[in-house]
C-alpha cells in the first residue's frame, strides 16, 4: 500500500505543511482540529518535541480523511517504523539521508527529505523522495530555486523550509516552488489553537492571493 495518492490530494488542495516543532500530546488534537479549519491538510510533528510519537498518533486517529499525518527530523532508519506505528504516513527530514528515504519509500510512506544543493536533489530523488525539502530556506535564495529547478526532473516538487512568512511566500512561488513547510511563524510551544488558527488562516490567504496560488489550489477539506 502506498500512501502517496493521499499526500498528492492533500497538497493540491493546500501545500502548506504545519510544522509543530514543541507541540505536546495534551494540546495537539485542538490545534491540529485549528488548522483544519484554517485549509490546512498536512501536519508534521518533529520528533524532537515532547512525546512526538503519542501526538502523531492523536492526530492521526482524530484528523483520520482529514489531513495526512507525518513527523519530522527523522534521522534515523528505525524512526520510520516507529512513525508508522503510530500512524503516521509521512516521513521529513532536514537532511538527504538515502538510508531514511529508502526505508520510507519501501513501507510506502511519502518522503521528504531536506536538500540545500542540485547534488541533494539528485540523489533523494534517485532513493524516491516523494517531494524535496529545501532547507534551510534562509540561506538560499528564489534565483537558487529557479536554477535548481532548470536541471531536476519536470515536475519535481521542491518546499522551501525555515523562515517562511506570509509574506515572505511569493517570490518563491513566483520561480516555481510548489509549496511550503511552515513552522515558528505558524506554531510555537505556548500558543493557543485559537492563535494558531488565526496564522494559519493567513497563511492560507496570502496563498491565494494573485501571483501565487489559483482559488481551487487552496481549499477547505469538507
Amino acid at each position: 500500500m502506498t500512501h502517496l495518492p493521499a499526500f498528492d490530494a492533500a497538497f493540491e488542495r493546500c501545500p502548506l505543511v504545519a510544522i509543530l516543532r514543541g507541540v505536546r500530546p495534551a494540546e495537539v488534537e485542538d490545534i491540529g482540529e485549528a488548522l483544519i479549519s484554517a485549509g490546512f491538510t498536512i501536519i508534521e510533528v518533529p520528533l524532537n518535541s515532547p512525546d512526538p510519537l503519542d501526538s502523531i498518533a492523536r492526530l492521526a486517529r482524530r484528523l483520520q480523511g482529514r489531513a495526512v499525518i507525518g513527523a519530522g527530523t527523522v534521522l534515523r532508519v528505525n524512526d520510520v517504523a516507529a512513525v508508522e506505528a503510530a500512524g503516521g504516513t509521512m516521513i521529513v527530514a532536514p537532511n538527504t539521508d538515502a538510508r531514511v528515504i529508502v526505508a520510507a519509500a519501501e513501507r510506502g510512506l511519502v518522503a521528504l527529505p531536506g536538500i540545500a544543493t542540485p547534488t541533494d536533489a539528485f540523489a533523494a530523488l534517485a532513493a524516491g523522495a516523494a517531494a524535496l525539502k529545501l532547507f534551510p530556506a534562509e540561506a538560499a535564495s528564489p534565483a537558487m530555486l529557479k536554477a535548481m529547478r532548470a536541471v531536476l526532473p519536470a515536475g519535481t516538487r521542491i518546499v522551501p523550509v525555515g523562515g517562511i512568512t506570509p509574506e515572505a511566500m511569493k517570490p518563491w512561488r513566483t520561480v516555481g516552488a510548489a509549496g511550503f513547510g511552515v513552522g515558528s511563524a505558524l506554531y510555537s510551544p505556548g500558543l493557543t489553537a485559537t492563535e494558531v488558527g488565526t496564522r494559519a488562516a493567513s497563511f492560507v490567504a496570502a496563498l491565494a492571493e494573485p501571483g501565487q496560488a489559483s482559488a481551487s489550489t487552496v481549499r477547505s477539506v469538507e
